[in-house]
């Protein structure tokens, strides 16, 4: 992929597709400004070079309906800050009154476009909606890791009309480290998968067994695991259907002498609840009406271990409902794990994000992926469709 550096954007009108999906309180707050600021050095980059700034996002799921509560002008205002620059704010992120503002644009302007998803056509990856968007730029540039898993119109249906297309430095600092755990990492490599579900990441553990040399498994979908080793769980989630597959994993792993790590105790409740009384017990001892809800300290300590000589290390999905105070320790414990470990450590993940920056370890982590969905479906070893697009879109111009 190209660059933005590889290319001429002086007094360009320069559209840069951007992930600003960030956490906000019932006030519109930002509690998170974390990947508006991983944005910045290309935004930076775009200024000092006299472009003309056209950013656009998407912001929760308002399904095409124009919610206020999920606009982004409180984005305008934090990123205004950051960069010490006034951000215009647009009503629309297309129609005459957006292509007005942008023909108005000079050299080093910023103009914030409003959320994308208030129109279905993007997340339809409608071709129209894409010719809109491409209408107002010179220089398409992808910096959106996050969203570069989904087939929307603002990263790949925009390719097909944008005049110029690049990638920014964050997707490619993104796939840059992906390329280096995957091709040539160095070992030990351990991959700690975590969440609720095994069918999310299923294809992720089958394609990792090709990179790996350990396993760490827990969350809810170690439940799963546990139950096709023959051990009751109690009323823990599991997925019946995939008891099997798991069971397939763990045979494989061990074929090509992969160590295979699950919990080998548990935090157990009745419910889901902060109030909930709750107790301690191996995974043989689950009482039959009590649910796994985290792991227990014992794992913490194997999982610990398992790290000691790690030299590469892969992290994705919390270990218990970590959401729950009295259910999160587990996965603070492997926050310090990995942090402590001497090891090249690559996060990503909603909640796993949330622990490291909630335990302030984020300056031990060699780098935290903005994204969960795109990092889950590289680790299944699939090209994303907006770099494929983008990959297209340079054979086009040559």
């Amino acid at each position: 992929m190209r660059s933005i550096k590889d290319i001429d954007i002086m007094n360009k009108k320069v559209f840069i597709r951007v992930d600003f999906n960030v956490p906000m309180d019932n006030l519109q707050n930002i509690i998170d400004d974390t990947r508006i600021r991983a944005v910045l050095f290309t935004l930076r980059y775009a200024l000092d070079n006299q472009a003309k700034l056209i950013i656009a996002s998407h912001m929760g799921r308002p399904k095409g309906k124009k919610l206020p509560e999920l606009s982004l002008k409180p984005i305008a205002k934090r990123l205004g800050r950051l960069l010490g620059k006034n951000v215009k704010m647009a009503n629309d992120c297309i129609g005459p009154d957006v292509k007005s503002l942008v023909s108005a644009m000079k050299a080093g302007d910023i103009l914030l476009l409003e959320n994308l998803r208030f129109h279905k056509e993007e997340q339809e990856n409608n071709d129209e909606f894409a010719k809109e968007l491409a209408s107002l730029c010179d220089v398409y540039v992808n910096n959106a890791f996050a969203v570069s898993h989904r087939v929307n119109a603002s990263v790949v249906a925009i390719t097909k009309y944008a005049p110029v297309c690049v990638a920014g430095f964050l997707l490619q600092r993104e796939i840059g480290y992906f390329s280096k755990i995957m091709a040539t990492p160095k070992r030990p490599v351990v991959a700690i998968i975590g969440g609720a579900k095994v069918s999310d990441k299923l294809m992720a553990l089958d394609n990792m067994l090709d990179h790996v040399d350990k396993f760490i498994v827990g969350g809810a979908m170690a439940n799963t695991f546990l139950k096709s080793k023959g051990y009751g769980v109690g009323k823990s989630k599991i997925e019946e259907d995939l008891v099997g597959a798991a069971g397939a994993i763990m045979k494989k792993a061990a074929k090509r002498k992969i160590k295979f790590y699950l919990p080998v105790d548990a935090v157990v409740a009745r419910r889901f609840d902060p109030k909930a009384q709750t107790k301690i017990v191996p995974i043989q001892e689950i009482p039959e009406n009590w649910m796994a809800m985290d792991i227990g300290p014992a794992t913490s300590l194997l999982f610990s271990e398992v790290l000691h000589n790690a030299k590469t290390v892969i992290w994705n999905g919390p270990m218990g409902v970590f959401e729950i105070d009295s259910f999160s320790r587990g996965t603070l414990a492997m926050v310090h794990s990995v942090a402590n470990c001497y090891a090249l450590t690559i996060v990503g993940g909603g909640d796993t994000d949330v622990a490291i920056h909630k335990e302030m370890a984020t300056d031990m982590i060699t780098y935290i992926s903005t994204g969960g969905g795109a990092f889950l479906t590289m680790l299944e070893g699939k090209t994303l469709p907006a770099v494929a697009a983008l990959e297209d879109c340079e054979k086009k111009d040559k």
